[in-house]
């Protein structure tokens, strides 16, 4: 398999505090990636530096996709190229319906999308509402899914797909993330500080950030999740010298 996602020694500036630092990574076609991490650790900041917000500065490293370097691309570039992030908290937008929205970025036909809503289990006239305003938690998870659907990415940033869900939806968005994203060979990078959505993705690598660096990687999800849960990533500060959970 060819790299769809190449991080080069990475360092990221956000109003000039270093967040990121000598970060690595690569992700090939199809493959899963986990990143887990305590809240402030930088998963979201590096979600951010990969779909090119203005405010996260590249001090140093590179990024490529599909070997192309995007490091300096805006958004609407690397969205072209087929890169997806689905926002841990979108804000709201007034007096835009998401129905306008997801016809203005589909690459398939409006009439598709009421499968996706009958999938998840969602009326129509959802679609009717201004994006985002007045939405649960698990509405705006589902509004994030639904746009990705129809931007049909080659790679897809899930940054905690799974928080503010309950055992019930969460099952519904990973069918759907199994059946629409990855049985079409979808790169994806899952960012969590909890483990329910690792049994459902069943990652090819987990990696563990603290404090602006990837720590350690796994290929087994449960090695370092069981050692989060048992001590706390306290215990990850303490292998950051050892690499007690590295394969």
């Amino acid at each position: 398999m060819s790299e769809m996602l190449d991080i080069r020694s990475l360092s990221v500036k956000v109003n000039g505090k270093l967040i990121l630092k000598n970060i690595n990574l690569k992700i090939k076609e199809g493959e899963i990636h986990a990143l887990l991490g305590p809240n402030a650790s930088g998963k979201s900041s590096l979600a951010y530096a990969i779909m090119g917000l203005t405010d996260y500065e590249i001090t140093h490293g590179e990024i490529l996709f599909k070997g192309t370097n995007i490091t300096h691309l805006p958004i609407e570039e690397r969205v072209k190229l087929g890169i997806a992030l689905a926002f841990q908290n979108p804000p709201a937008i007034k007096n835009v319906k998401l129905s306008l929205l997801l016809k203005r970025i589909s690459k398939e036909k409006p009439a598709t999308l009421p499968s996706f809503l009958k999938e998840l289990s969602v009326t129509s006239s959802f679609l009717e509402r201004e994006i985002n305003v007045g939405f649960s938690g698990g509405e705006k998870k589902i509004s994030e899914l639904l746009q990705i659907l129809c931007l049909k990415p080659q790679f897809v940033i899930l940054d905690e797909i799974d928080s503010g869900l309950d055992i019930i939806n969460l099952n519904k968005l990973m069918k759907i993330i199994q059946e629409r994203l990855i049985d079409n060979g979808v790169s994806i990078l899952a960012i969590t500080h909890r483990g329910d959505i690792l049994q459902f993705l069943n990652p090819d690598l987990t990696h563990v950030m603290l404090n602006g660096e990837i720590v350690c990687s796994a290929r087994d999800w449960r090695k370092p999740w069981e050692t989060i849960v048992r001590c706390g990533y306290e215990k990850c500060e303490e292998c950051k010298e050892r690499e007690l959970l590295t394969d």
